[in-house]
């Protein structure tokens, strides 16, 4: 049979929620940003593959898109 157990059943250590909520902000952050340079990556690859525009001129759009989607997610 079940026991009948009195008080908390949980006997842990209290929860740290200033901790839990800094590990949050940075998941959401790294999401944001991580989801930023993934997509201007794709895009880059896709000018360097679809058309002329050559390596450099993929790189240096790449950079470009990078920082201003940096600079508007702020």
């Amino acid at each position: 049979m079940a026991e009948h157990v009195e008080g908390p059943v949980e006997s842990g250590a209290q929860m740290d929620y200033h901790e839990h909520e800094k590990t949050y902000a940075g998941f959401l952050a790294a999401t944001k940003y991580g989801t930023l340079h993934l997509v201007t990556l794709m895009i880059a690859m896709a000018v360097f593959f679809f058309t002329g525009a050559g390596f450099f001129s993929s790189l240096i759009l790449l950079i470009i898109l990078s920082a201003i989607g940096v600079y508007l997610l702020r």
